[in-house]
């Protein structure tokens, strides 16, 4: 694989794999990076769920208004509705990331 900064991989990490692997030039690479995260993400925003074969499923969840507390002053406060994003992996990238072996449960 090629250079992984020390954060974890980066968008321009994934350019420059694409430039290496697929021969495209690096602004071909960045531009189809770009295009897949604009697709996914459009996707998401209009509510549709993104399933990729082999790697899993990208959702968006709606969470209801609910009472909380502010854990500095102990007052109850109403936490707002929102929608929240959720990534459920396939069992074939749990797999492959474990190596083959089964997953802890």
């Amino acid at each position: 694989m090629g250079f992984v900064t020390p954060q974890g991989m980066t968008k321009a990490d994934l350019v420059e794999l694409i430039y290496e692997r697929v021969g495209y030039s690096r602004k071909e690479a960045c531009e189809v990076v770009e295009a897949v995260f604009a697709i996914i993400r459009d996707s998401l925003r209009h509510g549709q769920k993104v399933k990729i074969s082999g790697f899993g499923t990208f959702l968006v969840n709606q969470k209801h208004a609910r009472r909380g507390r502010n854990p500095q002053t102990g007052e109850p406060i109403t936490i707002d509705s929102r929608r929240v994003l959720s990534f459920k992996p396939s069992q074939v990238l749990k797999e492959r990331v474990n190596d083959g072996s089964k997953p802890a449960v």
